[in-house]
């Protein structure tokens, strides 16, 4: 395949093409199309132009142009691939609208998986990631998402109402964190513990940490939550659990559970980082411990069951996080740097899920979600569904209200759709899914 004049997606200007500009492209590119067609051909260059018609510059033009050239790939149709690739160059930039924003991310992802090489493109862009990493840094990041955005918290405040039911009255309580979200879930969760109307419980907080970018600000973490779990008076212990190449090497012992220990697990973004023919021994593990609950956080897409259908899984994942940007546009200001850093995070899963052979993957690369539906048939082979109480769900709406318009609460009935639990949505498309379960 000879797409070697693109060596690399260019880096974009700092300002959005006019609507004007962008037709200007999409017209030479169908013209120049037109021109290197023979007349008896019935192959065109989009399915725009078969009809006779140019994706519109203040459509979505971006969602039109990156199927298509998927479609290209999928086919192996290295003329089409070598100009549509061109097209989305032209008009992609990081600092532009949403579309252009969505072109240039997937553009990559496309480039890589064309050439071949996302593996190196992914571990390229963790080296870079890591080497940027503070917890300064990360943290202020965190912190600003959730101040504009439910999508963290959301899962936080359902989980913590959960953890908190399922270990009312016991005295040493355990649980089992794994997630890379800085911890930023557990002061809330210490200040409860601290104004429990029995005594103050003794707290032991195991993190497992799977992404490589949050091992390095681990210490200064735990030294963070000690300090606050003293001016809270909750008697706490904090430990660290790094390095696994997989969940399933997680033991009882290794975790340094107890007998005397109430146990919660508490999964946020962690499940979709297993390999999926590993979830269901990973779920058995959780339930060998036996826990008082697990808690059970993940984003609603499905880029499991389409992981072989190269166009399925693409156009699953251009709808996710086309959600996902849209949201951030609306959240943000135009000129925020924390939601490039968002996006520039979402680069890195965009070219893991769409460019990269499962083969040689460690567990911290893979990004194969489910959606809540599917999830929920894997869990209920050991556990069973905790649902959310009143006061819990009263907590999650009254956080909801402390955001603008468009997000919601969606409650699932045990059993209704063979799923459970709660989802956030965006504009009535649902895209956190939070669970509890029990053994």
């Amino acid at each position: 395949m000879d797409i070697t004049l693109f060596t690399t997606p260019k880096e974009a200007p700092l300002f959005s093409y006019s609507n004007q500009k962008i037709s200007n492209v999409l017209q030479a590119a169908i013209d120049m199309q037109s021109n290197n067609q023979p007349q008896n051909s019935h192959t065109s260059t989009s399915r725009s132009s078969d009809s006779g018609e140019l994706p519109s510059a203040s459509g979505k033009w971006a969602s039109r142009l990156l199927k298509e050239c998927a479609r290209a790939i999928s086919d192996k149709d290295s003329g089409k691939i070598h100009h549509l690739l061109w097209m989305l160059n032209e008009l992609a930039s990081p600092y532009g609208d949403c579309d252009q924003k969505l072109a240039s991310y997937f553009l990559q992802a496309l480039f890589c998986k064309a050439m071949g090489s996302g593996q190196r493109c992914f571990k390229t862009l963790n080296a870079v990631a890591e080497k940027s990493h503070s917890f300064d840094s990360a943290r202020k990041l965190i912190l600003k998402f959730q101040e504009v955005s439910p999508w963290m918290t959301f899962g936080h405040v359902a989980s913590n109402g959960a953890i908190l039911e399922a270990l009312e009255g016991d005295t040493k309580l355990h649980i089992i964190d794994i997630s890379n979200t800085l911890c930023t879930q557990w002061p809330t969760l210490l200040e409860a513990l601290a104004t429990r109307n029995d005594e103050t419980p003794h707290l032991k907080l195991t993190v497992v940490v799977t992404a490589s970018t949050v091992r390095s600000v681990m210490k200064e973490i735990g030294q963070r939550m000690e300090k606050f779990a003293r001016l809270m008076g909750v008697p706490f212990e904090f430990n660290v659990i790094s390095g696994l190449n997989n969940l399933g090497e997680l033991t009882k012992e290794g975790l340094g559970v107890q007998e005397d220990e109430a146990i919660a697990v508490n999964c946020i973004g962690a499940l979709r980082r297993v390999e999926v023919e590993e979830r269901g021994a990973v779920i058995r593990m959780f339930q060998s411990l036996k826990p008082r609950v697990v808690t059970i956080v993940e984003e609603e897409a499905d880029l499991s069951s389409s992981r072989d259908d190269f166009v399925k899984c693409f156009e699953e994942c251009l709808r996710f996080y086309t959600l996902y940007f849209e949201m951030l546009e609306e959240s943000f200001v135009p000129t925020s740097n924390d939601r490039l850093m968002l996006e520039r995070e979402c680069s890195r899963s965009i070219v893991r899920v769409l460019a990269c052979d499962d083969e040689n993957s460690t567990e911290g690369e893979c990004e194969k979600r489910e959606r809540g539906s599917q999830w929920s048939e894997r869990l209920k082979e050991a556990f069973s569904p905790v649902g959310f109480s009143d006061d819990c769900v009263d907590d999650v709406k009254a956080l909801l209200k402390r955001y603008r318009a468009g997000w919601a609460l969606v409650l699932r009935a045990q059993g209704d759709h063979h799923e459970s639990g709660i989802y956030l949505t965006w504009k009535e498309e649902p895209v956190v899914w939070a669970s509890a379960w029990k053994p």
